[in-house]
């Protein structure tokens, strides 16, 4: 069962990271092609994005590495989902401080989507941390 929870983690990061990454791709291509203003945006944000394509690369490495069972995937997918979780969470809180009150519909939507991730991630360092992976990863 250890082990298919390990294949499980690196697959789930794997395709969504990448899924991720291509989907960042693609919008930076398509608001690139949009007007002078969107470009300028753009080119105002790319540190940002250049940031958050890191992490994302950051986690395929972690999935890729844990399917390859390489010793180096434990860290790279326990950092990955730190900084995702510390990330979405600072989003979300940044999400509710700039709307306008009331916001009990904003919270239970964030809520919503920040607990699921967060439990993900949770659930991943502490598979990462157990005994099988351990044992399949110290490679």
């Amino acid at each position: 069962m250890d082990l298919l929870n390990l294949s499980l983690i690196g697959w789930l990061f794997s395709i969504v990271s990448g899924l991720a990454l291509v989907l960042g791709g693609w919008l930076i291509a398509v608001i690139h092609l949009r007007d002078e203003a969107a470009r300028k945006e753009l080119a105002r944000r790319v540190l940002d994005d250049t940031t958050l394509f890191g992490v994302w690369i950051l986690g395929l490495a972690g999935g890729i590495g844990v399917l390859l069972e390489k010793s180096w995937s434990r860290p790279v997918l326990e950092l990955f989902c730190w900084v995702l979780m510390i990330l979405v969470a600072l989003s979300a809180f940044s999400r509710w401080r700039a709307a306008p009150p009331p916001r009990g519909l904003l919270a239970v939507s964030l809520v919503l989507f920040v607990v699921p991730i967060g439990a993900v991630c949770v659930a991943t360092i502490l598979t990462l941390r157990g005994e099988t992976a351990l044992r399949v990863l110290s490679g």
